[in-house]
Formats: structure tokens, C-alpha cells, sequence
């Protein structure tokens, strides 16, 4: 790879990482006007149809002007890498990766409701660190700097979550819980995705967690048409761009992203979580916040670098990153 090219990824990267980190403002305003399940529901079908949108503009693509032998140029095997006849149907996957994601979801959309899109950007950030360390119970090597970071991330932790008093707010344990959901959801999710299409398993998924969080509404909340309109474009943003469209921006920069840069672009989602806060929500940040989200990041940048295999745990959509999850979520 050209260091131009690594270049542009980078900050194609970075865009998704603003995307995802303005998204917990998104959600956090969202969280005024309508249920965290309803809010999950719309979000996620939303992100469901962009998928479907770019799986058709690809098929279109590949239709029109491509040359025969040039047909499986670079775009198409970064969001297609396997050819079909090696690839089995993402239903079943989807359906799994759904139920994993809907947890995770939902845990962090109701903390949401308690705590500031800063705190919430910051502890959903430790899936980084979970990711790995779960990845020794399946016998995966942790080398110095993983244990490091996680120590280091976890005294932020403190200073950022826990009172003088020793208490921990509802909101940031929800959020805290969602964030091992996550973990989860990436290790399964770089598990699955080499057997199917990455594009089709995220459509899944999305739909599946969609479905699931409309279930759920009509059960234990009380949602009304003005609220889902109130809540429009806190909606938009959060199933559009976070979880549509910076899914596609992922994997389209680590094509030519190195996996050590990738990990540390995609990972500053937290401190665009806190900028947005503060900037739009005019959320405060006291010394002592500050200073458990500086140790925070320190320990998520440190357990990443010098990891060979980082790339293969930001493969999801929610925030997330994750997520997305989150990927957003935040994948």
C-alpha cells in the first residue's frame, strides 16, 4: 500500500470515528422524546435498508461498465471477499449476531437515559480492551501491553464512573454492561463473517435487532407518533450515518489501513462522544472526569498498540462501534 492510500483510509477512518462518536449525542437526544427500545427499533431498520442500499448499488456497479476481467476489482473484495460458492447464508449467522447485538444495544441506549453521551463514549470504549482479554479463554496470547492498558483503563474508570462515595451511577453500570455485549458481539462477529457476506450479515443483524427492540416497545413503552417525530433527526443520525453509512466507511478504510492505525483512529470515537457532549448538550466535565477519561484512552491506545490482529476486532457496525454497536454500536 501507497502511503497516500494509507493516508486517505486514515482519514476515511476518522470520519467514521466522528460519525460514531456524535452519534451518543444523537442517541442521547433521542432519549427525550422516545423509549431506548423504539429508538433501537427505527435506528436499526434504517441501518438495515442502507445496507440494503449499498448491497444493491454494488450489484448495479458490477453490472454496468466493469470490465470482465476486472470484475472483483478492490472495492468489491473489501465488502464481498470470498467468492459465492464458498460462502454460506448469513441467515442463521445474522439471527445470532442480532441477539448479541440487540443486548448490547439496549443496555447502552437505556444507560443513555442516566449518563452523559461523554461517560457513555468513554466505557462502551472498553470493548478495545475486553475484546482481547476475552480472547484468551479461547487461548489467544496477552502480551504486556494489553494488561497495561486494561489496569490503566480500569483506575480511568474509576475516576471517570465511581463517587468519592464508592458508588457507581445506574447509567454508567447499563453502559458498562453493554460494552461486554459488545466485546462479545466483535469476537463472534470476526468468527462469522469470513464464512458469509459482510454486507448481507450486517443487513441481518440490523434487522433482526430492529425487530426485536419494536417487540420489546410495544411491550413496556408507550410511544407516540409525536415522539418518534420529535426525535426525527437524532433517528436519522443514529440509523443513517452511525449505523449505515460509518459501518460501510470501516470497511471501506481498512482496505489499505494499517491495523495498528485503524485501531487507534476508530478508538478516539470516545473523545468525539466527549467533544459532542460538551459542545451540543453543554454536559460538564469535572477534573476528575477529565482525568479518568485521559487514563481511560491511555489504556485502550496501549493495549492496541503493537497488535497484530486489532483489525480483526473492530470488524462490527455500534458502536458500533459499535458500535458500533457502535457501533455504535456505536459497530
Amino acid at each position: 500500500m501507497t502511503r497516500k492510500s494509507t493516508f486517505r483510509s486514515d482519514l476515511i477512518l476518522m470520519l467514521a470515528a466522528i460519525i460514531w462518536g456524535f452519534a451518543f449525542v444523537a442517541q442521547r437526544m433521542g432519549m427525550e422524546h422516545i423509549g431506548p427500545f423504539m429508538f433501537n427499533a427505527i435506528r436499526f431498520a434504517l441501518g438495515a435498508l442502507v445496507m440494503v442500499a449499498v448491497m444493491k448499488g454494488m450489484e448495479a456497479w458490477r453490472r454496468g461498465g466493469v470490465e470482465a476481467g476486472n470484475r472483483r476489482s478492490s472495492e468489491s473484495v473489501v465488502l464481498d471477499e470470498r467468492p459465492t460458492a464458498d460462502r454460506r447464508p448469513p441467515t442463521v449467522y445474522g439471527i445470532l449476531l442480532g441477539l448479541i447485538l440487540f443486548a448490547g444495544a439496549t443496555f447502552q441506549q437505556a444507560g443513555l437515559v442516566y449518563t452523559t453521551a461523554g461517560n457513555a463514549g468513554f466505557i462502551t470504549g472498553l470493548y478495545v480492551i475486553l475484546v482481547p482479554v476475552f480472547g484468551i479463554l479461547s487461548g489467544q496470547k496477552a502480551g504486556v501491553n494489553l494488561w497495561g492498558g486494561a489496569i490503566i483503563a480500569t483506575v480511568g474508570l474509576y475516576f471517570l464512573s465511581v463517587t468519592e462515595g464508592l458508588t457507581i451511577s445506574k447509567g454508567d453500570l447499563l453502559v458498562l454492561t453493554g460494552a461486554v455485549f459488545w466485546a462479545i458481539h466483535v469476537l463472534y462477529t470476526g468468527w462469522l463473517s469470513p464464512k458469509t457476506s459482510a454486507l448481507k450479515l450486517a443487513a441481518v443483524q440490523y434487522a433482526v435487532c430492529g425487530a426485536l427492540s419494536l417487540i420489546s416497545s410495544l411491550i413496556v413503552e408507550n410511544t407516540t407518533l409525536t415522539g418518534i417525530y420529535e426525535a426525527a433527526i437524532p433517528l436519522l443520525y443514529g440509523g443513517l450515518l452511525s449505523v449505515g453509512v460509518a459501518f460501510t466507511l470501516q470497511i471501506v478504510g481498512q482496505k489499505n489501513a494499517p491495523p495498528a492505525h485503524a485501531a487507534i483512529i476508530l478508538s478516539l470515537e470516545a473523545v468525539f462522544a466527549i467533544i459532542g457532549g460538551v459542545l451540543i448538550l453543554s454536559e460538564t466535565m469535572t477534573s476528575r472526569k477529565w482525568l479518568g477519561c485521559s487514563l481511560m484512552l491511555a489504556g485502550m491506545l496501549l493495549a492496541q498498540i503493537g497488535r497484530r490482529s486489532a483489525v480483526n476486532s473492530q470488524q462490527s457496525a455500534v458502536s458500533s462501534q459499535q458500535s458500533t454497536i457502535n457501533s455504535n454500536t456505536t459497530l
